[in-house]
């Protein structure tokens, strides 16, 4: 049972930090909206201190003691922790699920830069298709099919921000576009993030992304008629308030250089009136066969994980050497500021 004040919390934390989100739990029912603000909370948490600190590496493994401590059933004393710690417990969350995310944000922390759309689409499987699989979780869906169109969603929101932060994140040192877009275009990665500019080479980057995006934004309508109807209300406004977010994008002649995508109140509530037809005419229509398309090369270990509830998994190879390398690093760091 999460506590009322533990809630409060979750619900304030995402109410001024995830409008997008807020906007979209506004439609769901209260069995799953409840769990998803917690859920969300504790993602936000985690991103934020690895996005936003000034020990990056630090603040991931402190993530992995969190999440360590939460599974073993003695969450720290923390609004968030001991929230997700109910969840954990209610809906048996696979660990596999939010170690996918620790795994994403460890990424971040090393600034890793990927070579081509594949290596964006992995990125974003964790740190967003992860947390999508977990939403399915919270509404008691556990069929692969379901998992994959919701995976296929995470990966489009992803991708959507990616699109509209092109220069919020070059300012601060980042990149996530497709290194051979740019080898391709005959750009120099550090000279881009030196002095960022929306040439016609970057536009059309953030048009490929987008178009990525929209590709996986259709594919993923055809997993809501799989969710309970309950839910399919709240999914389908998350899924047209991101896609509005690239709207935005594309209005701007794919230009996220010299200005941010936002949208507004009335925009959100224009989604959140277009998600409750749409979820009228599911109620009428057939099911499609995109349902059943394979997943993603790049998700399909979290549909893996989801689908199947058997003996829980350990920490994968790739992760355990990931949190190493941070270990080894951070170390370093420490050793070098405090001589002996």
């Amino acid at each position: 049972m999460i506590l009322t004040a533990d809630l409060d919390h979750c619900r304030e934390a995402i109410r001024t930090g995830s409008y997008s989100f807020h906007a979209a739990s506004r439609l769901l029912p209260a069995a799953v909206r409840d769990p998803a603000l917690v859920l969300y909370a504790f993602c936000r948490l985690a991103d934020d201190e690895v996005d936003e600190g000034d020990h990056k590496r630090r603040a991931v493994l402190s993530l992995q003691q969190r999440l360590d401590a939460i599974y073993a059933g003695q969450p720290k004393d923390a609004p968030e922790d001991r929230a997700f710690a109910s969840v954990v417990e209610e809906f048996e969350m696979p660990k596999a699920l939010p170690d996918a995310l620790l795994e994403g944000l460890a990424w971040d922390a090393q600034e890793r830069r990927y070579a081509d759309l594949s290596g964006v689409r992995s990125y974003s499987a964790r740190v967003a298709s992860a947390v999508g699989v977990m939403m399915c979780v919270l509404m008691r869906v556990r069929d692969a099919d379901a998992l994959a169109r919701a995976c296929d969603l995470g990966v489009a929101m992803q991708l959507t921000n990616i699109a509209r932060d092109i220069g919020e994140d070059a300012r601060a040192g980042r990149i996530y576009l497709p290194l051979d877009w740019l080898e391709e275009a005959g750009m120099d990665v550090d000279a881009f993030l030196h002095t960022p500019e929306a040439t016609p080479d970057v536009r059309r980057m953030a048009r490929r992304l987008l178009a990525e995006a929209h590709r996986l934004y259709l594919r993923s309508e055809a997993g809501v008629p799989a969710l309970p109807r309950p839910s399919r209300m709240g999914i389908y406004a998350a899924r047209f308030i991101y896609g509005g977010i690239g709207t935005q994008v594309r209005r701007a002649g794919y230009d996220s250089i010299s200005t941010r995508a936002h949208t507004s109140t009335a925009q959100k509530l224009g989604w959140m009136g277009q998600a409750i037809v749409r979820t009228g005419v599911s109620l009428i229509t057939p099911q499609s066969p995109v349902l059943h398309a394979r997943p993603l090369d790049e998700v399909a270990f979290l549909v893996d994980a989801a689908s199947h509830q058997g003996k829980p998994q350990g920490r994968t190879a790739a992760l355990l050497d990931v949190l190493a390398q941070l270990q080894r690093q951070d170390s370093t760091v420490g050793q070098t500021s405090n001589p002996a």
